[in-house]
């Protein structure tokens, strides 16, 4: 009988082992070890030593949500500078707000032409330039070709506000979860743990 017992137990251990190996090959594949490796050295530890210096988990909610928006908008070269005068004028937190406002770069550059498509359809303005004959034509037009960049910008800028608008409390509510959540799992960090509001 106790024989029996010890090569079921074996026979499980053994069973198991092959599952966890599997398991944590797959999350490896999923996500690769760099792209982990970057997301607690930027994103997770910053926000932990925040949460310990006493930002409440509201506060730093509504500064990364405040981040992640203006990380969105469809414009080059404004991003640091409006998280800075925006981040200051709401009382927010601006390491968190840059933290959320660079973690949508990729993003950033993906939303960039659905957003100034969008507001050629709500405008009913030109549309963008796609073939090559319509880009070489408007080479040839720099006025024209400045005039209408200018509008598709301030259109794709409209349908970017109406965009944060609607996203941000949103946002700011799930993430404030998330926080209070990371402050739970990691509660031995603390010393003096903020106030959950």
């Amino acid at each position: 009988m106790l024989t029996i017992r010890r090569s079921n137990r074996i026979y499980k251990e053994a069973g198991s082992q092959p599952k966890s190996r599997w398991e944590a090959s797959h999350h490896t594949v999923l996500v690769p070890e760099s792209i982990r490796e970057f997301f607690r050295c930027k994103i997770l530890r910053p926000l932990l030593r925040l949460l310990r210096g006493g930002v409440t988990p509201r506060r730093l909610a509504w500064s990364l949500a405040l981040g992640i928006v203006i990380g969105i908008n469809p414009s080059v070269g404004i991003t640091t500078v409006l998280v800075v005068m925006l981040a200051w004028a709401f009382g927010l937190n601006q390491i968190a707000s840059q933290i959320g406002a660079h973690a949508m770069t990729p993003i950033h550059l993906l939303l960039f032409v659905p957003f100034i498509q969008l507001g050629v359809h709500l405008f009913h303005t030109n549309r963008l330039p796609l073939t090559r004959q319509q880009i070489e034509h408007l080479s040839h037009h720099p006025w024209r070709l400045i005039r209408d960049i200018w509008i598709w910008e301030w259109h794709a800028l409209v349908v970017w506000g109406l965009v944060a608008a609607i996203a941000m409390p949103i946002l700011a509510v799930y993430l404030r979860r998330a926080l209070v959540l990371l402050m739970r799992r990691h509660r031995t960090l603390f010393r003096s743990r903020p106030a959950l509001r």
